[in-house]
């Protein structure tokens, strides 16, 4: 349903305790990869799940996630470097989810310092700023535009990422916001999001607000 929706991703998350998760998420890659030829978002919080899963994949995907939490990305990106593997990177460290727009730009340069030790080019990355609660901002969405727009200024070829719908969280009326704020965001830079693409509201959306922002010439992929 998925696949016939237009998704670029099938994310495959177990949720199951680490010891059997491995062999878990064997079981749902190779359920996926019987319906669909889709590149896989292999999702985990273990890196050392990650480097294991991503084996049973046919064909390169996506590896969700890494940050600059422990020893994640030195773990990871030695392992896709010299592959077409993809990865998102949390814009998060050893002190949680950083308060301000400075501080998450900060663990973004860290990454890209990694990254560019590693071989990883900016193309491969799909950056999330971490979208929070909008209920309990004091400043809306600014910081995270702030850390969208300055990511995108320095890097044109790298993805920006988002779980639109962490805006909504305890709010009324939910598809509103998340609607309201993808809008929003792909103005100031946001490629991709973590979204349901059997939406079909959210999808015409962003197929319109592509459309309006020139990334779909003559609006072909609106018609």
């Amino acid at each position: 349903v998925q696949a016939n929706a237009n998704a670029t991703f099938i994310d495959c998350c177990a949720s199951v305790p680490e010891a059997e998760e491995v062999e878990t998420l064997k079981w749902m890659i190779d359920c996926i990869q019987e319906v669909t030829d889709l590149p896989i978002s292999v999702d985990s919080p273990s890196p050392d799940v990650l480097i294991e899963a991503y084996k049973f994949c046919k064909r390169p995907g996506l590896i969700n996630s890494v940050s600059m939490e422990g020893d994640k990305i030195d773990k990871i990106f030695p392992v896709i470097a010299d592959t077409d593997w993809e990865v998102v990177a949390l814009c998060s460290d050893d002190t949680g989810i950083p308060k301000t727009a400075a501080d998450r730009l900060r663990v973004f340069d860290n990454i890209m310092a990694k990254a560019k030790e590693y071989g990883i080019k900016p193309s491969r990355l799909h950056i999330d700023p971490l979208v929070e609660m909008l209920c309990t901002s004091e400043d809306g969405i600014a910081m995270n535009i702030e850390v969208i727009s300055t990511i995108r200024k320095q890097y044109p070829d790298i993805h920006i990422t988002a779980a639109v719908s962490n805006i909504s969280f305890n709010l009324p009326v939910r598809k509103l916001l998340n609607m309201s704020f993808t809008v929003l965001a792909m103005n100031y830079g946001l490629d991709s999001a973590i979204l349901d693409p059997t939406n079909r509201d959210m999808l015409g959306l962003i197929y319109a607000t592509e459309a309006m922002l020139g990334k779909d010439d003559f609006c072909m992929e609106y018609i």
